[in-house]
């Protein structure tokens, strides 16, 4: 059993989540070539290291967080919420 630690409801099952892929720079949506986007969509650098993906908390709070996972070990050394959340509350102020 893997144990991922969700920033809003603490150690869970892997079972309760989806994984929804590596998270990696968008490109620019007024500069961005087909070829940048079918590079972004569909190419994955699959390494056996540390990757920072995006998850989804299917069975709990709902919300999607990034963790950093080792691919060969599956450890899991971080997790936080997603960056769009982080701009999100320093607009706010919080």
């Amino acid at each position: 059993m893997i144990v991922v630690p969700c920033p809003w409801c603490g150690d869970r099952n892997s079972m309760e989540f989806r994984a929804a892929g590596e998270s990696k720079k968008r490109p620019d949506v007024n500069t961005a070539t087909p070829e940048q986007w079918r590079t972004y969509l569909y190419t994955k650098s699959n390494l056996a290291d540390w990757v920072t993906e995006t998850w989804y908390h299917r069975a709990g709070c709902r919300r999607y967080f990034a963790i950093e996972r080792h691919t060969v070990t599956n450890e899991i050394r971080t997790s936080r919420l997603p960056a769009a959340q982080i701009r999100l509350d320093e607009s706010k102020g919080s």
